[in-house]
């Protein structure tokens, strides 16, 4: 089956209906994902159903109508190959999306995706969460931030949050130990300001594996102490 086909049918099963236009989008990002692939590690999945699946559906999980409406400003930290912040972006072509990777060599490749799929209001930026999260034009300057497979989530808090406004939200898109992780997070996500935390199981077409959104409600501004130079999130966690 191609692409196309595959892409249309696992969207359809997790209830999502696709244009003409997204279809061939997602096809033609697909393409460019496998074609890059060859010469830089991007993924380790390739095959057109597991693509379809694992990472464009998995992506498209993190959407929630009621967060993602009109022209919503959405970062995604630690973007790696585009997930979940592409496959949201051509889902929602209204968003302003900000792309953050730490590789150069995967901005240049996000790069070429946005400039083929003829995206607008992609920007794609090369900067570490710590370093990006002190820059006054991406400081708190987000409705959400959106991150995928990056880091626990007590560390993933203190990388998100400082992008998020008052009044936004973080999505954090995880896999079975979703709960242990909230309640890891529970001091960090008070010190960066979150409130509220809620989390929504996820039920991927033809996959029994126990997947989760985990939304963080922003309330307080993330102190300037936050986040902490490279590498000390990971090695002392809040």
């Amino acid at each position: 089956m191609m692409f196309r086909d595959e892409m249309k049918k696992a969207a359809e099963a997790f209830g999502l209906t696709l244009s003409e236009t997204q279809l061939a989008q997602f096809t033609r990002y697909y393409e460019l994902l496998v074609k890059w692939n060859e010469k830089m590690n991007l993924t380790a999945i390739t095959e057109a159903h597991e693509v379809a699946v694992k990472h464009m559906v998995d992506s498209l999980s993190a959407y929630d109508p009621a967060l993602f409406n009109g022209t919503v400003s959405i970062i995604d930290v630690g973007t790696g190959a585009g997930f979940p912040g592409l496959p949201l972006k051509i889902f929602c072509p209204d968003a302003k999306l900000t792309l953050m990777d730490s590789l150069n060599k995967r901005v240049n490749f996000l790069q070429t995706v946005v400039d083929e799929l003829g995206l607008e209001g992609v920007s794609c930026v090369h900067a570490r969460a710590e370093e990006g999260a002190r820059m006054k034009q991406y400081r708190e300057q987000f409705d959400l931030a959106v991150s995928r497979a990056v880091a626990r989530l007590p560390i993933l808090c203190e990388y998100c949050l400082p992008f998020v406004k008052r009044g936004g939200h973080f999505l954090a898109l995880k896999g079975r130990a979703y709960a242990e992780e909230v309640e890891e997070a529970a001091k960090a996500i008070k010190v960066m300001g979150g409130s509220k935390t809620e989390m929504r199981e996820v039920h991927l077409p033809g996959l029994d594996d126990k997947r989760a959104i985990i939304t963080v409600t922003k309330t307080m501004p993330t102190p300037k102490a936050y986040p902490r130079k490279a590498g000390t999130p990971a090695k002392n966690p809040l």
